[in-house]
């Protein structure tokens, strides 16, 4: 078994690094935050005094940070403080699994390159559920070769595993998909607030229209009216799951892009500022799906 290096360990990244563990895996781990540290170390997860310790001995390392300003400090160092990359092996592997822009990916892997560090950019779906479950979706960057070396870590972790292109497309692949998400719990919200202002039962039209032309993955798995399904954040006041700002943050990366690109992505745009409004209202610590409660009527 390897021995993995695991820096963040968020609602994400926590089961995540978990999930190695369990596997059988020597993972040592490290956040900032002492209490992302005790609750992982209460699973028997060894926890590291610093990211430098844990990277010590690492054939692996695998970070799940917040934004690209978090990776670019850890990995790239600045105003005199040494990057992590100077601290990991020559011949380690690494994995970067936040959702960050493309192009901080593509810095990265050229600084770690240099080190004689391969690294391939491999950002999550799935949520905090498919962390847990072990069956997160990857989309990959990076060579085909190192695709293959960090392939039996990922499918600790995840079920799907799909090579995107080149170093940052897999961060490329996930903020089309996340922007499509947001857009499609706006229309699904939407869709669910009109049926309810119109006496609809919601757990009636979601599943007319889960099985009907306006079936989408929130009505099959994520659905935002509270007491609808179960499982899904909005049952549980919209906490846990992928929150306002995450979804905020990458909306913001997919405009980011379109901009570079020259790329029309005009309900990207829409729902980026619809986001942006309900975080500003308070939101921003919820679940994305909280999104519903800006489309309905004050209680």
């Amino acid at each position: 078994m390897s021995k993995i290096a695991f820096i963040g360990l968020g609602n994400m990244g926590g089961p995540m690094a978990l999930n190695l563990h369990k596997a059988g895996h020597h993972v040592a781990a490290f956040d900032l935050s002492a209490s992302a540290c005790e609750k992982l170390a209460a699973d028997g997860v060894a926890i590291a005094a610093s990211a430098q310790a844990a990277v010590a001995d690492a054939e692996i390392v695998v970070s799940m940070l917040p934004a690209s300003a978090h990776v670019e400090a850890l990995f790239l160092g600045g105003e005199g403080k040494a990057g992590l990359l100077e601290h990991i092996r020559a011949g380690a592997l690494l994995i970067d699994s936040s959702t960050i822009a493309a192009a901080t990916s593509r810095k990265v892997a050229q600084a770690a390159a240099a080190r004689g560090i391969a690294m391939i950019d491999a950002p999550v779906s799935g949520g905090t559920g498919g962390a847990i479950a072990g069956t997160l979706t990857f989309m990959v960057g990076g060579a085909p070769a190192d695709l293959e070396r960090a392939r039996p870590v990922l499918e600790k972790m995840g079920a799907n595993i799909f090579h995107a292109g080149e170093a940052g497309a897999g961060q490329t692949a996930k903020i089309c998909n996340n922007m499509l998400l947001g857009i499609l719990m706006i229309g699904t919200s939407e869709a669910l607030a009109l049926g309810v202002a119109n006496g609809l039962d919601p757990k009636v039209l979601s599943e007319i229209m889960r099985r009907s032309s306006g079936g989408n993955w929130a009505l099959e798995k994520y659905n935002p009216m509270p007491g609808v399904m179960e499982t899904a954040p909005a049952s549980k006041n919209y906490a846990g799951g992928f929150g306002t700002d995450l979804m905020l943050k990458d909306l913001g990366l997919a405009q980011e892009n379109a901009m570079a690109v020259k790329a029309a992505t005009p309900l990207g745009g829409l729902a980026r500022n619809l986001y942006a409004a309900h975080s500003l209202a308070g939101h921003g610590a919820l679940d994305f799906s909280s999104v519903l409660k800006s489309l309905q009527k004050p209680a």
